[in-house]
């Protein structure tokens, strides 16, 4: 039997890689939280779009972009009778899960493999579980025997309506979205993380939102480095997921306002 692991980003396939789980591995290394993004997933100019925003926001090369992400996605031309996706409960990502199963359901025919998910929001003995990319390969395979379910197509379904929704970064129908979805299927994590999202959009009188807010109170406690601030915030919003360079985005917008100096 062929099997597909999807891994969202590289620091849980470090891990993966000590499992004795069979298949092969594509690693989703895209970061639809942030920047510019269209319902159409699997259109030519969602991935220029997204190529060229990486590129401008972390400096990087098209030729990397090329190589590290879209020719991942060329594994899911593949035929599989097994896909296996595992994605983590924070905001980062449970928006990437929604772009895979969307770019799946968009170009794929789902007759044929059998999907699972993998996405555990805690794990036993771990009071401050942060992510599967702390998790060894025991571990890893722990989650697989013991947290894995099949998505269905209804599940596919939801995935489709909440993608709509959170590209449109629309605060109002995103507001109307969560307090009317009662069916979430096995997408159990989704609905926290467009919580938090929903934080994203909104601002206060300062036309700030939740994140800017929350790195400019850690800024006035007292922590003035770059390196404390990421440290802070990355302790107390684990449901955002973010990793350095995507809490550096929000900093650059307080520091041209003026608000921090660091």
């Amino acid at each position: 039997m062929s099997i597909l692991h999807i891994l969202n980003g590289d620091s849980t396939a470090y891990s993966f890689a000590e499992t004795g789980l069979d298949g092969d591995v594509m690693v989703w290394r895209e970061v639809l939280s942030e920047g510019p993004l269209e319902e159409n997933i699997t259109s030519g100019s969602f991935w220029r779009k997204r190529s060229e925003w990486i590129g401008e926001t972390f400096e990087d090369t098209p030729e990397n972009y090329q190589g590290k992400v879209l020719g991942q996605l060329a594994k899911l031309d593949e035929e599989y009778d097994e896909i296996n996706l595992w994605f983590e409960f924070d905001l980062h990502c449970q928006v990437n899960l929604l772009g895979v199963m969307n770019y799946m359901k968009q170009k794929t025919d789902l007759s044929a493999p059998a999907i699972y998910l993998i996405s555990p929001a805690d794990y036993p003995g771990k009071e401050n579980f942060g992510g599967m990319g702390e998790l060894s390969g025991e571990e890893l395979e722990y989650l697989f025997d013991n947290t894995r379910v099949q998505l269905s197509e209804m599940d596919f379904l939801v995935a489709a309506e909440a993608w709509r929704v959170y590209v449109s970064k629309d605060a109002e129908q995103l507001m109307y979205y969560l307090n009317e979805t009662e069916f979430w299927g096995s997408l159990h994590n989704l609905k926290p993380a467009l919580a938090a999202h929903l934080k994203r959009l909104q601002v206060n009188e300062k036309k700030l939102n939740y994140i800017e807010q929350k790195l400019l109170e850690i800024y006035n406690n007292g922590y003035s480095t770059w390196p404390e601030i990421l440290s802070v915030f990355s302790q107390t919003e684990k449901i955002y997921g973010m990793g350095d360079l995507e809490i550096n985005i929000y900093l650059q917008k307080l520091i041209r306002k003026g608000l921090i100096v660091i």
